[in-house]
């Protein structure tokens, strides 16, 4: 599948080491071109310009939420195109949500890009699991959340987390992102605030 990352940081790195490893066509392309041409050439794949990444099935945006409708606005026309929301609206100390309860980070990206088909998606993973693989201590596999309003988009995105090795959790409608971002929010107390480390994700505990 082709696939642009927006964005070159530590969960945009991981998705292109990942993607790569799985066989997929992967672009990069963010606000630092240098970084971006830095990360492609590491894993193989193809740093391209913001016009350039709107060619692609799929855009994932690894970019923190302040700068994800720039960063969407910046590619142009993206009719139809399926947006991967992996942010959340985080605080400056990474210990709050600065959107929640009546809308959410997934929601208000949507509304900027009401043309593209915006899935949540990764947002309770932190960047070193996605970068050292799906799989924690004792053979368990990290749960990937998916969220949309659109089926088709979901079902890309679900196969997407299941080619690079993540388990897959429907999560229903993208209003249901209120409540993923807030379990990220979670997960990131414990990993940081808690002390726990990132070597962990949230996960769901079911009989039989």
């Amino acid at each position: 599948m082709k696939v642009t990352v927006i964005g070159s940081g530590n969960m945009g790195s991981g998705f292109v080491k990942q993607l790569k490893k799985a066989g997929h066509d992967v672009r990069v392309t963010g606000r630092n071109a240098e970084k971006a041409q830095q990360l492609a050439a590491q894993h193989g794949a193809r740093a391209v310009s913001a016009t350039e990444a709107a060619a692609s099935d799929v855009l994932i945006l690894a970019t923190g939420y302040d700068d994800a409708v720039p960063a969407l606005k910046a590619l142009g026309a993206l009719d139809g195109k399926v947006v991967v929301d992996v942010t959340n609206p985080l605080t400056a100390d990474y210990m709050g949500l600065t959107v929640g309860h009546t809308t959410s980070a997934a929601e208000e990206i949507a509304k900027a890009v009401p043309n593209a088909h915006v899935v949540k998606a990764f947002n309770t993973v932190f960047a070193s699991v996605l970068a050292e693989g799906a799989s924690l201590g004792g053979g368990k596999t990290v749960p990937v959340f998916v969220a949309s309003d659109d089926a088709p988009a979901k079902a890309t995105v679900s196969e997407i987390a299941r080619s690079i090795g993540f388990d897959v959790v429907g999560a229903g409608a993208l209003k249901n992102a209120r409540y993923l971002e807030p379990l990220a929010g979670l997960n990131i107390y414990l990993g940081y605030g808690a002390g726990l480390g990132t070597n962990i994700a949230p996960a769901w505990l079911r009989q039989g």
